[in-house]
This record gives C-alpha cells, sequence and structure tokens, in this order.
C-alpha cells in the first residue's frame, strides 16, 4: 500500500479489540460453521442503490445438513493494515429458505449465526453502507460505485476458504462493469476460484473512463472515475508510464501470473492520495486537486506489489486471516523494498532520470534521519494500532533505504553477479511458488548466498531489529555516490517557520572506482547491465 493518512473510527476500535479472537468472546473456541456449498453472490449498485448511498448483497448457497451456518464479514483488506470492521456497515440483514425466513443472531460484532431447518439453499441478503471514501472501503457517488469483495462478501467462518464462488453486478444498462475477476457466460457475472481470489479484485461499477496498453502481451488497463478527468494527455501520460516501467518490474522475477491488470483511479476533492495493492489490480485515489501532481511511483509501487506480498510475502501472513489484526515483523520488505523498486523501475524504465533516482534515495535518507531511532522491525508490527510516534510509516522510507543498502552489498559482494533482484526472484520461487510464505531465516539466507556466504547478522542486529543509524556513507561509496548534508536557512513548506535545517542530497561522487561505478550502473539498468 503506498503512504496514507487514515483518519476515521477503525483506529479507535482497533486499539480495543486488537486481540481479540474471531468470536470476539476469549473464553469461547473458535466458531466453525457446517460446511456449505454452491456459493454465489448478487451485489446490486444500480442508480437508485447508490443514490441512498447503499449497495444490496445477496448470498446464496446450499446447506448441507441443519446444523447452524456461520457467517463472517473480515475486519480488514490485506495491504491495509488497519482494523476496519466492515460488519459494522451492514443493515437489514435476513436470511431465507424456499421464500420463509428463518432463524438468525449475532454471535459477535461481525459474525452472524443461521439456523437451517433442511438441507437445501439459503438466501441471506442485507444492506452496506457505501459513503466512505477510502481504498478499502466501498464507496458511491450518483453514477458511480466502488467496492472490495472484504467489503461485501461472507465466508463461513472456521472453514477452508479454498473454494470458488460467482457474483453476478445488477446495475444500469449503460454502466459499465469492470474487475480482475474471470468473466462467467452470465451477463455482469464473474468467478473465482478461491475466497482469497474473490475478495482481492475490486469492482468500478458505473459512469468511469477505460482504456488499454498491451505490454509483453499482458493488457494493462486504466479505469478512471470521474470519467471527463481522463482527457486525452492525462491517458496518454499515465499508460506511457505504464508502457515503460512494467516491463522492468517483470523482469525482476521473469514470471507474470495475471493474464490481465487494472489500474482503478479515483480523482475527488474528499480523497488522500494513495494506492491499495490487490494480485492484478490496484487502487489508487488523487484529490482533483493535486490530479496533475499524480507521481508515476503510485502506479510502479502498486504494481511491484503483485509479486511482493500479494505472491512473495511473510510467512506471518500466509494464508491471509481476515477476522483479525496479522501482524509480522516484515512490512519493512514488503512495503519499504517495494518502495524501493517502485523508484528502480522508473529509472531502469526511462520514466525518470538517475536524478531523480538520487532525489527519491535522498528523500528515504531524510526520513530515516528525521524519524530518529526506530527499529525496523518494531514499526512494522506498530502499524496495526496507528502510531502517534515517530514509528508511524518509517518501515516506508526505512525499508526502501535498507533495500538499496542491501542491494549494493549484495552487488559489491558478488562483483555485481547477484543482487536485490536475486534474492526476490529466488525467494518468490523457494517460497510463493511452493506455497508458503518466507522467514527470517529463509531471507537472510538468501541475502547471504547470493553475496557470496558473506554474513549479514550484524546488518540485521544493528540495522533492522536495532536502533543504530544506517550506514548510508559507507555503502552509498560502494556505488560511486555520495551524501551531501548542507545546513540551510529557508523558509519551510507549508507554512513551517524559517530557520536553519539540512538539506540532504545524493550525487555521484568524483573519481570512484571503476568497479563502484559498475555497480552504480547496474543497479540503474537491471540484472546483467555494466558487470
Amino acid at each position: 500500500m503506498f503512504r496514507v493518512t487514515r483518519r476515521n473510527f477503525a483506529r479507535v476500535i482497533a486499539a480495543a479489540f486488537a486481540l481479540a479472537p474471531a468470536s470476539g468472546l476469549q473464553s469461547q473456541a473458535p466458531v466453525v460453521s457446517a460446511p456449505i456449498s454452491a456459493i454465489h453472490y448478487d451485489v446490486t449498485a444500480d442508480s437508485a442503490a447508490v443514490g441512498r448511498r447503499q449497495l444490496g448483497v445477496t448470498m446464496t448457497f446450499r446447506a448441507t445438513s441443519t446444523r447452524p451456518v456461520v457467517l463472517a464479514l473480515p475486519a480488514w483488506s490485506p495491504g491495509h493494515y488497519t482494523l476496519l470492521w466492515f460488519a459494522r456497515r451492514v443493515s437489514d440483514f435476513r436470511a431465507e429458505a424456499n421464500g420463509s425466513p428463518l432463524e438468525w443472531h449475532m454471535i459477535d460484532y461481525q459474525t452472524w449465526e443461521v439456523i437451517p431447518r433442511a438441507k437445501g439453499e439459503i438466501r441471506v441478503s442485507f444492506s452496506y453502507r457505501a459513503d466512505t471514501i477510502d481504498r478499502a472501503v466501498a464507496w458511491t457517488k450518483p453514477d458511480f460505485s466502488f467496492f472490495n469483495g472484504t467489503n461485501l462478501f461472507m465466508y463461513p467462518a472456521g472453514r477452508s476458504l479454498e473454494w470458488g464462488a460467482t457474483v453476478t453486478v445488477h446495475t444500469e444498462p449503460s454502466w459499465r462493469v469492470a474487475t480482475g475477476m474471470s468473466p462467467a457466460a452470465q451477463p455482469n457475472t464473474f468467478t473465482a476460484k478461491r475466497y482469497h481470489d474473490l475478495v482481492d479484485m475490486p469492482f468500478f461499477v458505473g459512469r468511469f473512463g477505460m482504456d488499454s496498453t498491451d505490454v509483453q502481451n499482458h493488457w494493462i488497463r486504466l479505469a478512471m472515475y470521474p470519467e471527463k478527468e481522463m482527457t486525452p494527455a492525462r491517458r496518454q501520460r499515465f499508460l506511457g508510464w505504464v508502457d515503460r516501467f512494467v516491463p522492468a518490474e517483470m523482469a525482476v522475477f521473469r514470471d507474470v501470473e495475471f493474464r490481465n491488470y487494472t489500474i482503478f483511479f479515483v480523482a475527488d476533492t474528499v480523497v488522500n492520495a494513495g494506492g491499495l495493492e490487490h494480485q492484478n489490480s490496484q487502487l489508487d485515489e488523487i484529490p482533483l486537486a493535486r490530479l496533475e501532481e499524480t507521481p508515476p511511483s503510485l502506479f510502479s509501487h502498486e504494481f511491484f506489489h503483485s509479486w511482493n506480498v500479494k505472491r512473495l510475502r511473510p510467512a506471518d501472513m500466509v494464508p491471509y486471516r481476515y477476522s483479525d489484526a496479522q501482524p509480522t515483523k516484515w512490512l519493512w520488505v514488503s512495503e519499504g523494498i517495494t518502495d524501493y523498486y517502485g523508484n528502480v523501475a522508473l529509472v531502469r524504465g526511462g520514466v525518470t532520470d538517475s536524478i531523480g533516482f538520487y532525489k527519491a534515495i535522498a528523500g528515504e535518507i531524510a526520513a530515516t534521519d528525521g524519524a530518529g531511532a526506530v527499529s525496523l522491525s518494531d514499526a512494522s508490527l506498530s502499524v496495526w494500532v496507528d502510531p502517534t510516534n515517530s514509528m508511524a510509516g518509517i518501515y516506508y522510507p526505512k525499508g526502501g533505504l535498507a533495500g538499496f543498502l542491501l542491494d549494493v552489498m549484495i552487488r559489491d559482494a558478488s562483483n555485481n553477479r547477484n543482487s536485490l533482484d536475486t534474492v526476490m526472484r529466488t525467494l518468490y520461487n523457494s517460497t510463493y511458488k511452493r506455497g508458503k510464505g518466507f522467514t527470517s531465516t529463509d531471507w537472510w539466507s538468501e541475502v547471504s548466498r547470493a553475496s557470496g556466504g558473506k554474513s549479514f547478522d550484524e546488518f540485521r542486529r544493528r540495522y533492522v531489529d536495532g536502533r543504530e543509524p544506517m550506514p548510508v556513507d559507507t555503502v552509498l561509496a560502494l556505488a560511486g555516490l555520495r551524501v551531501v548534508r548542507d545546513t540551510v536557512s529557508e523558509p519551510l513548506q507549508r507554512g513551517g517557520r524559517a530557520g536553519p535545517h539540512t538539506r540532504i542530497s545524493v550525487t555521484e561522487a568524483a573519481g570512484a572506482p571503476a568497479k563502484a561505478v559498475r555497480i552504480r550502473s547496474a543497479i540503474m539498468h537491471g540484472d546483467g547491465a555494466a558487470h
């Protein structure tokens, strides 16, 4: 997820319930639903529904017995590490079979128990309040709606999520529907093989602009709301970025599992700038007043997540658990190193030049210095409570900086034969492709192997788990770069007071050794360059 500022009620209840089990009652064993099958969802997002800021949801399934069916809604959306409790937006819950109401009651704040009278089809329906714009929360306008599967699609609690389902969207005949799900034979109907896929492929429904570009035989689509904001100039600029940075990111992993990819883009007066990743899409938001300032790194960061975190991710988050927080010490890799590669892909693809890349690194150094003594591991864990101290979000820039330093150190130790690209690609194949997440041993062993056996125990102890200042000057010198820190006195941006402060820049070091120059060149051109 691209950096965001979260202002919502969820962070209040997040602290209160962060350690509660799915049942909400610590003294009870986890609730397990009776098995169900033939699962189908209907979502109504027509002009009448969105005019009320509501989405209508019906879940139809087959009960295999008269045992209680326990249904739950997720508490969060993967990539958005905040407990949002989507059940709080549900109203008018109903359950019926053969047109007759069924007995039901709530077990806790996000779980419903339905009592079948017999085997057969059951329909559960409810209204979902979609009036809050956020990348992880459903939102509506008079001619548009957006929703994630985590918002609307209930699942049988306590059971495997390895089941398929279909979704049908009911909307106006002239409105578009876009999603990463596979289309079925019926109109506006889509399929997913697993619940994890079902809730990781968001929808746009309504009047929005759409275009696409073919990148190495993969269609990358741009869906933009409001439709009128998708001007020819913006279309050309945004898709032009995609044409250039996407091949650079594909080259890191050399494996692309999605057939097509969608950039969902919302511009409105009330949004925060940021993005949220999905396995074959991203949802980005930019305030209308800043639309022309949209940074290409927003797209490139989220696109790199298609591999890093959506597929290659820490063992702590495999599989996703939707009922509660799922903390990990590794967001500095999942988010911070994604930040690094978002910038690397832009320079490798020619979207920006070396000066732009150095400016991005300088920004990460400045942010890291400004945060003070903060552990990357601690900052990764703390995201779930939305900390108010310097740990808030620091795993992005400091994690990106750690990724850059590791890249340089691996290249230096291996005489530029290996890189952080090597580590990411190898772990992708050895963990994700084998159905598991990576552990601390997996990560540091692969970093060491790529470096010819060099130990990184001290780096981990001092700079990742520890709080010592990053060895920026020493490591950048290995890539023929140097950090310049100037004390300047000038008005600060956004109304800050004038006064002395440190301005950081990264420049190429004059007279750098040939090996360092080759490392610098290879970082900005990709594996195989300037060995």
